[in-house]
């Protein structure tokens, strides 16, 4: 089986775009590929961090990955493997310096973390993020890792490292790893459809996978449908993103019928709105009783990403082995 490697940052809620977006997908991928799935923890140290309140979001994720049905046997979390750091090292000296300015990542982030406070303090790490994110997907060779069309840039950064690397010391060692694109939906801010769902931009504008019913449904009964600013016989992306969710859901013959109506124009909002906020209450509810069975034995679970990270780690540290002898460092004892 060829390997997968995709990793996600322990930054607060899970939403359910997270989930349509990586999460169900790496569920899927599971039977079909060798995976490694980590809670990138180290990444989320390149913006201002709480350290308590990483390591609990940290834990919070691991929870949530497992209650969503990922095998603890292909979850690890990055910092209990620190020969990523190490690894990210060697690969920093392969990297023009040009190469890193390019990465939007940076500015965008950069700019984000100006909006709040001119100010603010932007770290090294923060630029160096890329070179990182490489050596998470070259440590175990991985020939494809699932992203969306807006990641496509990093990934290519890690098929230059490896490609040069490769090339410097004239040996075929890093796999080229490849795009694995899926068919995922871009869930947006019911709040804003105007913008992709994040936590960055408030409560309002994501949905937790793990929410309270309650919660949901008021969140899809005040989503907005129409901006205004919609020209005329096309639908707004309001109403399309309650559409989106229909299909993410699967509830395809729901979607189908409303769809029917939208186009007689006898569609009504609330009806729409129903019919979405029922779909993910649906998909929610039986996440939130499998995350209390975990709960429930924490420690457990816990023990079980321990021992996953471990045995993982294996894997690293002979891939480190393999790159300190081929780089000219001294081999360890």
């Amino acid at each position: 089986m060829k390997n997968v490697l995709s990793g996600i940052q322990p930054t607060g809620d899970l939403h359910i775009g997270n989930y349509f977006g990586a999460v169900q997908n790496w569920v899927r991928l599971q039977s079909e590929y060798n995976c490694f799935f980590c809670v990138v923890d180290y990444h989320s140290m390149t913006m201002p961090y709480n350290p308590e309140k990483l390591r609990e979001n940290t834990w919070n994720m691991v929870f949530w990955l497992t209650a969503c049905g990922v095998n603890p046997e292909h979850l690890f979390v990055q910092s209990l493997v620190p020969e990523h750091a190490e690894l990210a090292w060697v690969l920093n000296c392969m990297v023009p310096y040009g190469e890193v300015t390019r990465m939007t990542q940076f500015k965008d982030k950069t700019d984000q973390l100006h909006e709040k406070d001119k100010d603010a303090f932007v770290s090294l790490g923060l630029f160096t993020y890329p070179v990182l994110q490489a050596a998470d997907i070259l440590m175990y060779h991985a020939h494809y890792v699932p992203v969306g069309k807006d990641q496509e840039q990093h990934l290519e950064l890690s098929r230059n490292i490896a490609q040069r690397f490769n090339s410097q010391f004239g040996k075929e060692y890093f796999q080229i790893p490849e795009p694995l694109f899926t068919d995922t939906p871009k869930i947006l801010s019911p709040a804003d459809p105007n913008r992709k769902m994040s936590k960055s931009l408030g409560e309002k504008h994501y949905i937790n996978l793990f929410g309270e019913e309650d919660r949901v449904r008021k969140q899809i009964k005040s989503a907005v449908t129409d901006t205004g600013d919609t020209p005329a016989g096309e639908m707004s992306t309001g109403v399309a993103n309650l559409f989106e969710l229909l299909r993410a859901c699967n509830s395809m013959e729901l979607h189908d019928t409303l769809m029917d109506d939208y186009k007689a124009g006898t569609l009504k909002y609330s009806a729409l709105k129903e019919a979405v906020a029922d779909a993910l209450v649906g998909l929610i509810n039986p996440l939130r009783e499998r995350l209390a069975e975990l709960n429930a034995d924490k420690r457990k679970v816990k023990a079980q990403i321990q021992e996953s990270s471990a045995e993982i780690r294996k894997t690293a540290q002979q891939t480190l082995r393999e790159v300190r002898e081929i780089a000219g460092l001294l081999p360890l004892k």
